[in-house]
């Protein structure tokens, strides 16, 4: 199961960056400017968050497989559709469409694949699944430019579009998971949520990283590209090399860093996830100042490693803090508020401060959010002991 859903997860990654590796050629082709780029991520990131609250609640109250399932093959056709695009219209609406599929997914599969782990392997398995961020991530960048330059930026839409409708049929093998009859109606359930001041803390902590890694993920393979310049190929290889070998690092050795420290540290998995955000501010900014492009490439190998060091611990500090009939629609609530507060606008407002000021100073500025995350993350110890204690099921036997 897990390695089946790290294996789609990894195709949503490949799907939602490939489009970032292509910028150049589309941009070229469509006559885009940098802001009309830079809005093709917000337009799939804004339907990804409004569409994962209600998808959640219908997975936490029916069932979860069979969305897991209709998101891939729905993402995947959207995919294959933006290779089809006339104009930036047209092309807008089709990554607009990735988001509605991904939503069924992204704010599914975590708590599918939680549940099935203890809490003391927990970090460590969310930790893999979370290892398709980088992989997938490299693998569009990586692939994705060198497809642009061989068969066109179409052409590589397609490629990778296709394999999603094999794997959404394999998903229908999963396990069948029983709807929640606890499961509270939508506004009562994010509400009761949201009043988890650890799980809002960590949110906000998320938002922070993903309003960076959502604009550096856009613009870092058209930084190598205008910068140090590299042929579009080149940069999203080398951009996607240096993201696979840090995330793996870091996603790996995240999860076990949580799992052993929190033998003695209850709050294990806010500590390494804070401090590896703090830590990656400087490095982020050192990567994108750097005087040489080995430099650049060093600091930036060094800032991924400290930000993918979260990946499976904060994941596990929300189960942790958020009921079982609830735990879809918190990551839902997550998506939603990372994304409205990070990502939905980090590439489009890098885009317009590109236009106006400059790439380099466009992405250092970024580096900021980076702070604030660690920052929300060591805030949310003071709750994080007592709202995991409210989150657990009552002795078998109580009372309602």
């Amino acid at each position: 199961m897990l390695a089946l859903l790290l294996s789609v997860n990894i195709l949503n990654y490949v799907d939602r960056q490939i489009v970032y590796a292509l910028l150049p050629l589309i941009s070229s082709d469509l006559h885009l400017s940098d802001a009309q780029a830079g809005s093709l991520a917000s337009a799939f990131m804004i339907v990804y968050m409004l569409a994962a609250p209600p998808i959640a609640w219908l997975a936490d109250s029916r069932g979860r497989k069979p969305w897991i399932a209709a998101g891939v093959g729905i993402w995947s056709l959207a995919t294959g559709a933006a290779g089809l695009a006339s104009g930036f219209i047209s092309l807008f609406f089709s990554r607009a469409a990735v988001g509605i599929g991904e939503a069924c997914y992204g704010a599914i599969s975590p708590a599918f694949v939680a549940e099935r782990f203890p809490s003391e392997k927990r970090g460590s398995a969310l930790a893999i699944f979370s290892l398709a961020i980088p992989v997938g991530s490299a693998l569009g960048y990586a692939g994705g430019g060198k497809l642009g330059e061989i068969l066109g930026w179409r052409h590589a839409f397609w490629v990778v579009g296709l394999p999603g409708l094999l794997l959404a049929a394999v998903c229908l093998l999963l396990p069948n998971d029983k709807p929640h009859a606890a499961t509270p109606a939508p506004v009562d359930g994010y509400r009761a949520v949201w009043g988890v001041r650890s799980f809002r803390l960590m949110t906000f902590a998320g938002a922070g990283m993903t309003f960076a890694l959502g604009g550096f993920a856009v613009w870092m393979p058209t930084f190598f590209h205008r910068s140090w310049g590299l042929s579009v190929g080149d940069a999203g290889l080398r951009f996607g090399a240096v993201t696979v070998l840090a995330g793996l690092t870091g996603s790996l050795l995240g999860g076990y860093l949580s799992d052993r420290l929190r033998r003695k540290n209850r709050h294990a998995d806010l500590v390494v996830s804070g401090w590896g955000l703090l830590l990656g501010m400087p490095l982020a900014a050192a990567a994108i100042s750097a005087p040489t492009f080995h430099a650049s490439i060093a600091c930036l190998f060094l800032a991924e490693t400290m930000l993918f060091l979260n990946m499976g611990p904060l994941n596990a500090a929300i189960v942790s803090v958020i009921p079982l009939e609830k735990r879809s629609m918190a990551f839902a609530a997550n998506i939603f508020v990372i994304h409205l507060l990070g990502d939905a606008a980090s590439p489009a407002l890098i885009g317009w401060g590109s236009d106006h000021f400059g790439l380099t100073a466009a992405l250092l500025s970024t580096c900021l959010a980076l702070g604030v995350g660690g920052s929300m993350c060591l805030l949310a110890r003071a709750d994080f002991a007592g709202d995991s204690d409210a989150a657990l099921p009552p002795p078998a036997g109580a009372r309602a």
